[in-house]
């Protein structure tokens, strides 16, 4: 299903060298650290235009980190002389589409579904985290769909709080980053079959936005799995505005790690 909406660049934020960035502990995705994809936003806005966000190590919270850029490079996230986080360029963006229609009754009817469900890795994360009460977390719970002879996906119900939205009622830019995000992983791990003691985090992600939701709006994300390279997971994801129009599409490289997670979270990216 494709969308007419028109896509925008994303807006510049003119950073130096020393800018800070803190991840405040409601963000969090695994414990200690911030949600993969609330931070890729945070870090998309220092950057001109479409990026590709790679996450070096999982990003604390609470804590400040530098943000800079030598010249054209990259911009960096670094806690210390620690490389957390890094954003490049990216003019293949996701486009806002997805690979069938998925109903607001067929996402209800999925919410929850999921096999992670049953024993969740992070229930405390700001997207997926069923420990989160309602207005505090994103409580975005995904289940497979039944597609007859299509794609497989998964999709949830999401209806915006007011907490995550800015002066105007739209939707802030890295809480609809956040929304694609553990969706797309969980899509993701289910189609590949992991193992009971393995886990995934989020290394890479690339989103498209057009138009933010409104707090109230009832949305409903859904994401489905690409192929999997080794100990790489990639997946897609969108969010969709109550009419169906796809508002927001991103692309997901997830990585796999034994369970518990360890501190490493995305040495395998190069």
């Amino acid at each position: 299903m494709k969308s007419r909406s028109v896509v925008t660049p994303a807006r510049a934020a003119g950073i130096g060298m020393g800018d800070s960035l803190v991840i405040p502990p409601r963000f969090c995705g695994p414990p200690g650290s911030g949600n993969g994809g609330y931070v890729c936003g945070r870090i998309a806005a220092h950057a001109d235009g479409p990026v590709t966000v790679t996450l070096r190590q999982p990003p604390p919270l609470a804590t400040p980190m530098t943000v800079g850029r030598d010249g054209e490079g990259p911009v960096r996230v670094r806690h210390g002389r620690t490389l957390i986080a890094e954003a490049a360029p990216s003019p293949d963006r996701p486009a806002l589409e997805t690979p069938g229609p998925v109903s607001t009754a067929e996402a209800r009817a999925a919410a929850g579904g999921a096999r992670y469900y049953a024993d969740p890795v992070f229930p405390y994360c700001f997207v997926c985290g069923t420990g989160r009460e309602p207005g505090d977390g994103l409580r975005i719970f995904p289940g497979p769909v039944a597609v007859s002879g299509a794609r497989p996906l998964w999709a949830a119900p999401w209806t915006p709080d007011p907490s995550v939205a800015d002066a105007g009622g739209r939707v802030r830019p890295e809480v609809v980053w956040a929304a694609l995000d553990c969706p797309s992983g969980i899509a993701a791990a289910e189609a590949a079959g992991l193992a009971p003691d393995t886990a995934i985090l989020l290394g890479r992600m690339t989103a498209t936005l057009a138009a933010p939701p409104l707090a109230g709006d009832r949305c409903r994300v859904i994401a489905w799995p690409g192929a999997r390279d080794g100990r790489k997971l990639l997946a897609a994801s969108a969010l969709l505005g109550p009419g169906g129009q796809v508002l927001a599409a991103a692309r997901t490289v997830w990585l796999t790690v034994p369970r518990p997670v360890p501190a490493l979270a995305a040495e395998g990216l190069s």
